[in-house]
């Protein structure tokens, strides 16, 4: 696994090879991961999901980085789901990781298998409660 930035730094795009960090960014990444955590825990969509996602649930950076952050739930499943995406290219390791320790504190995202050539990635950290699953035959 990559070696992430910790969270009082942030990517800034202009310099791909070697980012640099800027902390008044970082500011405004919890800020804004605080306001998405806020929407997805007051609107956890259930499972089935039908894929419409509410625009409170997304943000885009002024560097046109898109952040999805929705909670889904079921009977004996919560599921954090982040997806990055941009236009242009796919989003680097450690933009990503800022935004996943502010959107997911002191839980572990696994990356989801994505298509080739995609410009989106999706991280996702399952929370089940075996307390109210069915038991096994």
């Amino acid at each position: 696994m990559i070696a992430a930035p910790s969270i009082e730094t942030f990517y800034v795009p202009d310099r791909p090879q070697r980012p640099s960090y800027d902390r008044r960014r970082v500011l405004e990444i919890e800020e804004a991961a605080a306001r998405l955590r806020e929407a997805a825990e007051a609107k956890p969509l259930k499972l089935p999901v039908n894929r419409r996602i509410d625009e409170r649930h997304h943000h885009v950076t002024e560097d046109g980085l898109g952040v999805w952050f929705t909670i889904q739930i079921s009977p004996h499943t919560r599921i954090h789901e982040v997806v990055f995406e941009r236009d242009d290219r796919m989003p680097g390791n450690a933009e990503c990781q800022v935004w996943l320790r502010s959107l997911l504190p002191g839980r572990e995202p696994r990356e989801a298998p994505g298509l080739p050539g995609a410009h989106t990635r999706r991280f996702e950290v399952f929370e089940r409660s075996p307390e109210l699953e069915a038991p096994l035959a």
